[in-house]
């Protein structure tokens, strides 16, 4: 959650003219957008006299964020908080349940958990920081996390040549793969041309991203291909490897290469789900194909992708 900015000198005004007007702690963070937690605490540590004036409150919150990171030197000044800390840091005691300890035993002194690190990173209480459980003698740094890359150089749908988009070129492919069940290993791998929508399958024995790519690049240098959309299996991270331009659907939206998925429910007649790919054959897998391929499809005028295909000349016997 992103963390609010400190009061402003013109919020303190404004609160301090609701709360005259008996406004209720809710109310007054309703019209200035605060939290009911905020108010009150800003009502209760920047007083006064008793009297919450805007103009030296906010100059007490001022000094107060001000001196915060001295606030370690009267640590090491004061005898007898020095010496509590001391005793309970070699009692192997946390500088926040210390804190805690004081704040809610209600000592004759307090300072904060932030406090007494400042004041052990420094060099007048270093030589306690071996009581820590981690035993650090600096702040731990913050290494900020690099976002992991799924699929480098990933190019999206979006930015897919209008031959693919409008199905006027054949040799633009959408790739899906089939996975076996729980128990079974092996997967097929699916392309289809979106004009033409001949089908091609292939046995995978992992869905190893090497695997994949081999597969595809053999399959694909027999075929006059113009590009291929994949969704964002880690499967497709070496489509690089391909030598052609590929694209990626948005994440979650497997609709976007909607021919491929139809293909999907096909097979999955054949290999229905939960099956063992590793047990079905290659001759097989080719078998469903060819029946894929050879059956008449309403969207091509009731020919087959087959029939299409060879007309084009882009098969060849």
């Amino acid at each position: 959650m992103k963390k609010r900015k400190k009061l402003s000198k013109s919020e303190r005004l404004e609160i301090s003219i609701l709360r005259s007007k008996k406004y209720s702690m809710r109310e007054i963070a309703r019209a200035t957008d605060r939290s009911p937690n905020t108010i009150s605490a800003e009502l209760r540590r920047n007083r006064v006299c008793g009297t919450y004036n805007p103009q030296r409150a906010h100059h007490k919150a001022y000094v107060r964020k001000k001196y915060a990171r001295f606030q370690w030197k009267k640590l090491n000044q004061d005898k007898e908080l020095k010496g509590f800390i001391v005793s309970c840091l070699k009692r192997h005691w946390s500088p926040s349940e210390i804190a805690g300890h004081m704040k809610r035993e209600k000592l004759s002194f307090y300072v904060s958990k932030n406090s007494i690190y400042r004041w052990l990173y420094s060099t007048q209480g270093s030589r306690y920081c071996r009581y820590l459980y981690s035993k650090r003698y600096t702040k731990k740094k913050r290494v900020k996390k690099t976002e992991r890359v799924m699929i480098p150089n990933r190019a999206g749908i979006q930015e897919r040549m209008a031959g693919a988009n409008n199905r006027s070129r054949y040799g633009h492919f959408e790739c899906d793969t089939i996975v076996s069940g729980k128990h079974g290993s092996g997967a097929v791998s699916v392309l289809i041309d979106r004009k033409s929508r001949y089908v091609i399958l292939n046995k995978l024995s992992t869905l190893a991203p090497s695997e994949h790519a081999r597969v595809l690049t053999t399959t694909l240098g027999e075929l006059s291909v113009r590009s291929v959309t994949f969704d964002n299996g880690i499967e497709n991270r070496g489509h690089q490897e391909l030598g052609i331009p590929t694209f990626f659907c948005d994440p979650y939206s497997s609709w976007q290469k909607g021919s491929v998925e139809n293909v999907n429910k096909m097979v999955r007649r054949y290999i229905p789900k939960g099956s063992d790919i590793s047990k079905v054959s290659e001759e097989k897998i080719k078998e469903i194909e060819s029946i894929i391929n050879k059956k008449p499809r309403k969207i091509l005028g009731y020919r087959s992708a087959y029939d299409v295909m060879m007309e084009r000349e882009l098969l060849t016997e």
